[in-house]
């Protein structure tokens, strides 16, 4: 009875092996889908609905509490006179605050030269009007910035987000007008999709770096510095594997 019952759990094993066997073969002899890659890539130009101003106060004493003390005075200026220019305080921000020393460089003992503080304090500007940008620049300087960094024009986060669609929607389509001539030249057919892979999305800013804000002592009317927003592309890129038959 142990020998019948041995034997029959060796039969066993042996069918399951060659079962497993089988389903492996059958999967290992199974077609592998042909595909054809295809990439494109979407563009969407636009204009930007957003300007971006960044202005400093600079400002330099001996004494550096007092160095401190006339830059927060200047930076108030230009900041209550951006909020009565219709600014909300949300939309501005300090983005750099520093203080550093400048040392004579006739350090000699008994010497009458001191140590210079210069104190520095960076403020960044978003405005929803871009039309804005010289005018809101000027107003900072003429407030007390002496500094202007740069101005640069870019999208709001919903305005992003349409044109990134828009330009996700193209590439797409480009994609597939490659993948269906490639499929005509080759005589094959596409039946479907195995994957789809999302590049980089760009939303680039444009800076205009030849801005200069109006002398605040020149004389005659103020005029408003020009600043012109111009354009700018949203870009984005696909990678599409068609099956084919």
């Amino acid at each position: 009875m142990r020998t019948r019952t041995i034997f029959l759990c060796a039969a066993l094993m042996v069918l399951l092996a060659a079962g497993v066997w089988s389903a492996s073969a059958a999967t290992d002899n199974a077609p592998e889908e042909r595909l054809i890659h295809a990439s494109g890539t979407g563009e969407v130009t636009t204009t930007p609905d957003r300007a971006v101003i960044s202005v400093a106060v600079e400002n330099e004493h001996t004494d550096p509490k007092e160095a401190q003390a006339v830059n927060a005075r200047e930076m108030a200026k230009v900041t209550n006179a951006l909020k009565a220019a219709g600014i909300a305080p949300e939309d501005m921000k300090t983005t750099g605050y520093s203080i550093w020393p400048e040392y004579p460089e006739n350090d000699k003992p008994f010497s009458s030269q001191k140590v210079t503080y210069h104190v520095t304090n960076t403020l960044e500007i978003t405005l929803k009007d871009v039309t804005r940008a010289g005018e809101i620049a000027d107003l900072a300087v003429s407030n007390g910035a002496n500094r202007v960094n740069n101005v640069y024009f870019t999208l709001s986060p919903e305005k992003e987000q349409q044109f990134r669609g828009e330009a996700l929607t193209n590439a797409v389509q480009k994609a597939k007008a490659d993948a269906d001539v490639v499929a005509a030249a080759s005589g094959v057919n596409i039946t479907g999709i195995q994957d789809i892979s999302i590049g980089g999305i760009y939303v680039p800013f444009y800076e205009n770096t030849q801005f200069r804000a109006m002398d605040a002592k020149a004389p005659g009317a103020p005029v408003p510095t020009p600043v012109e927003a111009g354009t700018i592309k949203v870009t984005a890129s696909v990678t599409i594997a068609y099956i084919i038959r």
